[in-house]
């Protein structure tokens, strides 16, 4: 029989094909074979034995060096398919647990599947800070590594006094929304209160009184200015009393001299042992002091002519002792400083002294842009100058004695702000200690005091407390550090870090505290909004970083620790252009402020490492930090050399 070769030809190719076909077949089958189609475990974390989700996982291939990468669902499990069978290496390479390896192998057993029995116990990463080494113990039998009992006591310590200064700062904050919100609700009732009647023809006596201490650039400005009071003249004495130990002197006798010679009952009253400082200046001067009432004004306030015309009348009542007014600002738009300035010293004087006032409550004379009655002054003791705040020293005293105060939103007494740091650093210095000196002396009487309500109790507690709100916010910023590495160290002591919500809502009751005394609303809300926000966080964030330099004031006054009356120097200008420098300015570079450039490193550093680590809870905190104390550092290292 013939066969074609060409057949036989075609039916070799076709047997040749087929053999491949099988062989890839087969091949395929034999690879498909040596694959595990579901490798699946779980995490644990070994110190909350919670479930750990979300956690980073690799999957290794020693043989061929390939990998794969998942990671753990919501309950905690890890899930690979397709994995080529042998020796394989599980690694948890998640940034927040430590680095860790678990190795396996799988066979022909596992083609479809390779489970892990039991879960694998996983651990957070212990920052260097708690990293005092792990200890091994046995319960029930089981093996458990638990931190060091050091460490973990020393986070849980840290932790309370966090959560301790996070809850005095919110005392504090609601105390100011509670003034804030007694203040709104007397709006209308203040509006329709008039001013007594005054027969001028039968006006009492008024001594003003200038305490001055080396006031060169201001000492001619502010006698002028009270030479010009609109009063009877016989019923209005001035006395300037300088304890000045330079050129002011000279002036003030100057000038004391030509308003003299004109017929203004004016007295140079001259120091030379400053014993008492303001206080003893005040006290020294009272047998000569003609008056029935006494207006005082430091040397930086420019009054209006009508300020005894609207303040007098207010003594008609017998019980009145003190009528405090709200200080205006010369200077506000001078800098950027001024403005935080006007900006916080508005809120004390509307809400602050505005809603006491309106409850009742405890409030005090400033200092300055007010006036006394003499007697109140002799029935409370006179002026003691134990303390650096002889002003709230002396308006406790009388009010415990039941002595009622005036405040006097709607007159205003304008005065210069500082236009340094240093300069509001050491006015700073002075009211903090002053208050701290103050509470240590005042709060036993007060508390025992049967004739004082339980309510002004508790809010004048608050008021003479209220420096020391500086020295829990320096705290919480320093602890806020050691908090994140024990975030990183202890996941079991994680649920307390949740509480800096408390923060927050300080911050928006501060927030609606300070938005009822914004001085600046142009009556447009949205843009009224805008532009407080923006103001508000600016305040914020150099009040923050004030917090050093004011804590150390008043840790030296609850500590008794005695200074001088250090003054605030005055400078007589409005604008940057008219500054010629101020021989009274002190600008020496200090421990404190060395420290605040630390922090600002130190601040600077964290939040920028947290942003890129991922953790961005503290971050806007840390960052106003920064830049609170970067402005108070280079403000100051700017200021030595002018």
């Amino acid at each position: 029989m013939y066969i074609c070769p060409i057949f036989i030809i075609e039916k070799h190719i076709f047997m040749k094909k087929a053999l491949l076909v099988f062989a890839i077949i087969f091949l395929f089958n034999g690879i498909s074979a040596q694959v595990s189609k579901e490798i699946k475990g779980s995490l644990i974390d070994m110190k909350t034995k919670d479930e750990a989700d979300k956690v980073e996982v690799q999957l290794l291939s020693i043989k061929t060096g390939k990998s794969w990468t998942t990671s753990t669902n919501d309950k905690g499990e890890f899930l690979f398919k397709n994995i080529p069978l042998g020796k394989l290496e599980l690694k948890i390479i998640d940034r927040d647990y430590r680095s860790e390896k678990f190795g396996f192998e799988t066979d022909s057993n596992h083609l479809k599947k390779f489970h892990f029995s039991e879960p694998f116990g996983v651990r957070l990463k212990v920052s260097w800070l708690f990293n005092w080494g792990d200890r091994t113990v046995v319960v029930k039998g089981k093996t458990i590594i638990k931190e060091h009992y050091w460490s973990h006591l020393t986070a849980k310590i840290i932790l309370f006094l966090y959560a301790f200064c996070l809850f005095l700062i919110f005392y504090y904050s609601v105390v100011q929304v509670s003034l804030a919100a007694a203040y709104v609700r007397s709006r209308k009732k203040r509006a329709l209160e008039i001013a007594p009647l005054f027969d001028i023809t039968n006006a009492p006596k008024v001594t003003v009184q200038l305490p001055m201490y080396n006031e060169m650039y201001v000492a001619e400005r502010i006698i002028d200015t009270t030479a010009e009071l609109d009063y009877p003249r016989d019923k209005f004495q001035i006395q300037v009393l300088d304890d000045s130990t330079d050129e002011t002197k000279e002036i003030i006798a100057n000038k004391v001299k030509e308003l003299a010679a004109k017929g203004i009952d004016i007295i140079h009253i001259h120091r030379t042992d400053r014993t008492g400082y303001k206080a003893g200046a005040l006290d020294s001067a009272m047998d000569k002091v003609s008056g029935e009432f006494i207006a005082i004004f430091d040397a930086d306030f420019v009054p209006d002519t009508d300020f005894l015309l609207k303040t007098i009348p207010y003594f008609q009542d017998e019980k009145i002792g003190v009528v405090q007014t709200r200080w205006g600002h010369l200077n506000k738009t001078y800098s950027m400083l001024t403005e935080l300035q006007a900006f916080g010293l508005n809120g004390h004087f509307a809400i602050e002294q505005g809603g006491r006032s309106t409850n009742g409550h405890y409030i005090n004379f400033n200092g300055t842009a007010g006036i006394w009655r003499k007697s109140c002054i002799a029935d409370a003791g006179g002026w003691e100058h134990d303390t650096i705040t002889e002003d709230l020293d002396l308006s406790y005293r009388a009010q415990m004695k039941g002595w009622k105060f005036k405040y006097l939103e709607d007159v205003i007494s304008p005065a210069e702000l500082p236009i340094t740091m240093s300069a509001l650093k050491s006015q700073q210095h002075r009211w903090m200690k002053g208050g701290a000196e103050v509470f240590m002396k005042m709060w036993k009487r007060l508390v025992k005091n049967p004739n004082v309500r339980f309510t002004d109790k508790v809010h004048g507690l608050a008021h003479l407390f209220n420096s020391t709100v500086f020295v829990f916010i320096l705290c919480l910023s320093v602890l806020s550090l050691f908090v994140l590495h024990i975030k990183d160290s202890f996941s079991d002591l994680n649920f307390v870090i949740q509480f800096g919500s408390f923060f927050i809502i300080s911050t928006i009751f501060l927030a609606y505290y300070y938005w009822f005394s914004y001085r600046d609303k142009k009556g447009k809300m949205v843009s009224d909004i805008v532009r407080f926000t923006a103001r508000f966080f600016q305040f914020l964030t150099v009040s923050m970083a004030l917090s050093l330099s004011n804590a150390v004031a008043v840790i030296e006054g609850y500590l008794g620790i005695k200074s001088s009356f250090v003054r605030t120097p005055k400078f007589n200008v409005s604008k940057k252009a008219e500054f010629q420098g101020n021989k009274y300015d002190k600008k020496s570079l200090s421990i404190t402020n060395i420290m605040e450039g630390i922090l600002m490193v130190v601040f600077g550093f964290t939040a920028i490492n947290r942003a890129l680590y991922g953790d961005f809870g503290m971050v806007p905190f840390h960052l106003m930090l920064t830049i609170g104390y970067g402005v108070i550092f280079f403000s100051t290292l700017k200021e030595r050399r002018t």
